[in-house]
């Protein structure tokens, strides 16, 4: 449709010039007769000259606007198409569409009246304009400053911008007269372009990787190599962070009293970077808080602080053994037993949107609940499905724990969720003792399998481990280096 657009205007300015043309041949050619003709009805000589003169400017000129109007259709298609700024290259054409008429119309006027001078008229025109870019020096400012971000294209419509003392937003329109931005305040900041023009301007492009860099300390006796893992780990799935390049953390200070530490990411969508550094301190908390590090206090201040009263050893067992023994898979185990497996339990907090294991990584534990709640959601290429939502007194990574596979979905809290990770060491003994646990787990691994089977099946995403009972307990003895064949039994 476009390519048809611009071939019916080349045909029309064609056709129009050929027009035109032909008639100032023709009045070239009869010009003595016209001359002629028109003295015999008695019309002075100089009216005749001038008209016939007239005539020609006028044709002329209107070859030209003809021309002129086709090369700017041109023109505005193409700049249209690059630029996100439409208003100022509307602009910058009829600029541009004037001065050529200007001298195309002193061309024609010369060649046609050659003995009259037009410097009187342009000494005149100049003081005119003098007076006029006096009265209009800001606007015009503004005009040519436009012109010059037009041709230039420092940032676009959808860019963020942020400009030293006046403030930082989103770019929503630009105009001949200035630059209209939203900031994050949701304010309308309007600059002018002369006023834009002499200010320093730091772009994020909308479609660039923009990075951004968050501060925390530790004290001095973590290790930075524990510390840096954590928290890449922590931000690994992180919302909103770019997978295409990984944070970078690193010790960018030795402080008085502190490890001062910097972590760099790339993020997608610079808009949201406020809420996104909020997120990466959250993360870094509740990382901490799991693997129990610490941010480190002034030296030079004297913090007096209550401790929060920590419950004793064994009334987090015994609380513990409780909400274990209310799984059902747990139910063949002694009391000595479940007792023995809260012991050894360790207890972690994750946050809202924080995956606790992820889909094809390696795991050699389960996860049984606390408080909270979690979605099970399945990748498939480019596309996730949640397929199951967990809360209170459920389980999952039963599968990775008792066979050895890699985990079969990624889990995500979304809450605040309290788990109790229970590995394979201190599994291994009470199944050597308890064949009947054997059993329940082998029975409950079945049903996660046929679940999952049921929801697609897809090569790959459903662990290879025999479904049938009796194939999924040799599997478990042999993955726990477990003695004796009588499972089959």
């Amino acid at each position: 449709m476009a390519s048809s657009g611009v071939y019916k205007r080349a045909i029309s300015l064609i056709v129009f010039v050929a027009i035109v043309g032909t008639i100032l041949t023709l009045m070239g050619l009869f010009e003595k007769d016209i001359e002629t003709f028109l003295a015999d009805h008695r019309i002075p000589t100089t009216a005749i000259s001038t008209i016939i003169k007239i005539v020609t400017i006028v044709l002329s000129m209107l070859i030209v606007i003809g021309i002129v109007r086709f090369a700017a259709f041109l023109m505005m298609r193409a700049a249209v198409k690059r630029s996100a700024q439409p208003g100022v290259s509307s602009l910058l054409k009829t600029v541009l569409s004037i001065i050529v008429y200007i001298i195309a119309f002193v061309l024609i006027f010369q060649n046609q009246y050659q003995d009259v001078q037009l410097s009187a008229l342009f000494t005149g025109s100049t003081i005119v304009g003098i007076v006029v870019g006096l009265a209009l020096q800001d606007t015009l400012g503004n005009l040519f400053a436009g012109i010059a971000m037009q041709a230039d294209q420092p940032f676009q419509v959808g860019d963020v911008i942020s400009i030293q003392n006046r403030g930082m937003g989103v770019v929503e329109g630009v105009s001949w007269r200035g630059v209209k931005i939203r900031t994050f305040q949701n304010k309308l900041l309007i600059i002018s372009n002369s006023v834009l023009g002499k200010e320093t301007i730091e772009v994020a492009p909308r479609d660039n990787l923009n990075a951004r860099v968050v501060f925390f300390n530790t004290a001095y006796s973590y290790s930075p190599s524990r510390t840096s893992n954590v928290v890449r780990e922590a931000l690994r799935f992180t919302e909103n962070i770019s997978r295409k390049r990984h944070p970078i953390v690193r010790i960018c200070n030795f402080g008085d009293s502190s490890l001062d530490w910097e972590v760099k990411y790339w993020i997608e969508d610079y808009t949201r970077h406020a809420d996104t550094d909020a997120i990466v301190r959250e993360r870094i908390w509740y990382a901490f808080q799991r693997e129990k590090i610490e941010f480190a206090f002034p030296t030079r201040t004297l913090v007096n602080q209550e401790a929060p009263a920590d419950l004793p050893l064994e009334e987090k067992v015994t609380r513990r053994s409780v909400q274990l023994a209310r799984i059902p898979v747990f139910a063949p185990l002694s009391e000595a037993e479940i007792e023995r497996l809260a012991t050894s339990a360790k207890s972690r907090v994750y946050a809202a949107g924080e995956s606790i294991v992820e889909q094809g990584a390696e795991g050699t534990s389960m996860f049984v609940i606390v408080r909270g709640s979690v979605n099970v959601v399945l990748r498939r290429g480019q596309r996730t499905e949640i397929i199951n939502s967990l809360g209170e007194d459920d389980f999952f990574g039963e599968m990775s724990l008792l066979t050895g596979q890699a985990r079969s979905a990624t889990v995500v809290a979304t809450s605040e969720t309290e788990v109790l990770q229970i590995g394979k060491r201190a599994l291994k003994p009470i199944l050597a003792n308890n064949e009947a646990l054997v059993l329940a787990v082998s029975e409950r691994i079945q049903e996660r399998l046929k679940k999952l089977s049921e929801t697609e099946e897809v090569a790959g995403e459903v662990p290879a481990v025999d479904q049938k009972v009796p194939g999924m307990i040799r599997t478990i003895r042999k993955f726990f280096g477990l003695g004796g064949e009588n499972s089959d039994q």
